[in-house]
């Protein structure tokens, strides 16, 4: 299925770079769909990337003996919660910079925090490439509940950092998010890692679409829809639990 891969890597692509012009995003208040896309995203973390580190966590267990790196052996959900704390973290340091420079007419995040906060989204989108390709689906139905899921997640992150870097966002942003996603295809399709490796970057994923999905739901000014978020949350659950 490996081009499958390639064909929704693609898509990934496509997403980071015309996803401003989709005209569902223009819609006032909030587009509901964006809340649906957070139901999708919180379905798959918990229906299937928390339930996989089960599995992965017992395979783990005797490969990284005389390591290091032994305790995720029994603690492969700390990187998950590391995870949410990293991008809770760089979240912060955007609103705390946003507020130094609050006197601008559109006050925006500094140029440093700007690139901390795209690298980390940058890694992000490498870890998604990577398991696109690496993951164990099943089927090419897997791969594209996958597609889907992650899919409708990159909008969602597309909107929040478009609206919080502006400019910025658009001109340098989108371009390495969408690079990154071919970049970690490639090595999921012509490189070999270990499975400990595989693990941590699942683990980290989850806890990162935790977080980036309710901090676009939880503040009030988002206008979020509870309805439209359990209705998607419900329908990918019911896609997942017949999979």
């Amino acid at each position: 299925m490996t081009w499958l891969s390639f064909v929704f890597a693609l898509g990934f692509v496509s997403i980071h770079l015309f996803s401003k012009s989709l005209k569902l995003m223009k819609v006032l208040p909030r587009s509901r769909f964006l809340s649906v896309a957070g139901g999708i995203s919180v379905a798959y973390v918990f229906l299937h990337l928390l339930p996989e580190l089960s599995i992965f966590q017992k395979d783990l267990l005797g490969e990284l003996e005389n390591s290091g790196l032994l305790f995720i052996e029994n603690h492969i959900y700390l990187i998950a919660m590391t995870g949410l704390v990293v991008f809770y973290a760089l979240e912060n340091s955007v609103k705390v910079s946003k507020k130094k420079n609050k006197h601008e007419e559109n006050p925006k995040a500094a140029i440093g925090v700007f690139w901390l906060h795209i690298a980390s989204f940058t890694l992000y989108n490498g870890i998604i490439g990577y398991l696109l390709v690496r993951e164990e689906y099943g089927n090419s139905l897997g791969m594209t509940l996958f597609f889907v899921a992650m899919g409708v997640h990159f909008i969602t992150n597309d909107k929040g950092l478009r609206a919080t870097h502006q400019e910025d966002y658009d001109r340098y942003g989108r371009w390495l998010l969408a690079a990154a996603i071919l970049i970690g295809w490639g090595i999921g399709a012509f490189a070999e890692v270990h499975e400990w490796i595989i693990s941590v970057l699942t683990a980290f994923l989850a806890g990162g679409v935790i977080l980036n999905v309710l901090k676009e739901e939880l503040p009030e000014e988002r206008e979020s829809s509870l309805l439209a978020f359990t209705t998607g949350l419900i329908s990918y659950s019911i896609l997942l639990l017949l999979l």
